[in-house]
């Protein structure tokens, strides 16, 4: 099988439902003429002129509205954040407009859209481009909030997106829009909501999402060489979550670790906790165990980074709390 791009293949994914959808158009800064500010959108001008791929002013509040307004009366915008920072601008849009509009409008109105673009730490950025709102977004009734971890599975998810009737939070990775994976190139999709063991394991389930995900099957590997089989799974989505996946995994291993780059308080994992605690509570045999990003807006030196956000190392305590506690 091919591989390509993560950044190709969310192009790859646009580009087919453009093709078969004359209602879908992209909008956003610099999505246009500079070919998207991550190269996500590189040749989509050329191929779907500018009345479908729509450069933005510097205006996320008014450019979010556009497009809810624009899905409300038929079409399916795909709003384009440079970083999901920025979408704090137009959250008043996103969570009282797009989450709302359904339920408010008695199901009249369903607002069709997307927003994407990268998540959390990018690297030296400084503390106000390298937060995650994922459990922001997750929060709100109305929405839903897909995490991809690869190339396969953003395209796959980015296309159920796109077709979705109700407004879904797409939240990607800076630093892995470089990154190849293996995708076939006829077509598939991947539904929101369902959560895939991406490792068959025995000893301790290890959940997470998004780059985290990286994290997550490393320290697997160390594990494994100590003789301990960690089952690893990739929730996909974190609106809706596939707790039915987890709760079986976790009545298999009787231990779970979830890693998520998010600060603590009110974290998906914190949900995840809860949930486990209250429909597995009998099968576990040590207390659940979370590995977040520690409680602090992160720092511009590498070094800092390193020790504020979740690692391999930190994963690995983890792991061995609930299995030597």
């Amino acid at each position: 099988m091919r591989e390509i791009q993560f950044r190709e293949a969310l192009r790859e994914a646009m580009s087919e439902e453009m093709r078969r959808d004359s209602s879908i158009f992209v909008m956003g800064e610099e999505v246009a003429e500079y070919n998207g500010a991550y190269k996500v959108s590189q040749g989509m001008l050329d191929e779907f002129g500018a009345e479908r791929v729509i450069d933005t002013p510097i205006a996320e509040l008014g450019f979010s509205g556009i497009g809810i307004g624009a899905a409300m009366n038929g079409l399916r915008p795909i709003i384009e954040f440079m970083t999901f920072n920025f979408s704090l601008v137009a959250i008043d849009q996103i969570i009282n407009g797009a989450a709302k509009m359904m339920s408010m409008s008695g199901g009249q109105y369903s607002v069709p859209i997307v927003f994407r673009g990268p998540t959390g730490n990018a690297g030296m950025l400084g503390a106000q481009h390298s937060q995650n709102f994922e459990n922001w977004y997750a929060n709100t009734p109305g929405l839903k909030v897909a995490v991809p971890s690869n190339p396969y599975y953003a395209k796959g998810l980015l296309k159920s997106s796109i077709r979705d009737n109700d407004p879904v939070i797409f939240m990607e990775s800076e630093l892995m829009y470089g990154d190849k994976g293996e995708v076939p190139q006829e077509e598939y999709l991947i539904p929101l909501g369902k959560a895939y063991v991406v490792k068959e394991g025995k000893d301790v389930t290890l959940v997470s999402f998004g780059k985290m995900m990286k994290v997550a099957f490393a320290a697997a590997q160390e594990m494994e060489k100590q003789g301990v089989s960690v089952e690893v799974i990739d929730l996909c989505s974190v609106r809706p979550i596939d707790y039915a996946t987890i709760v079986e995994s976790v009545k298999k291993t009787n231990r779970l670790v979830v890693v998520e780059e998010a600060w603590p308080l009110a974290a998906i994992s914190s949900e995840i906790t809860y949930h486990v605690q209250r429909h597995a509570f009998d099968y576990l045999d040590a207390p659940v165990r979370r590995v977040n990003s520690m409680d602090l807006p992160l720092p511009y030196a590498p070094t800092l980074i390193e020790a504020i956000l979740p690692n391999v190392k930190r994963t690995i305590e983890a792991i061995n709390g609930v299995l030597y506690r």
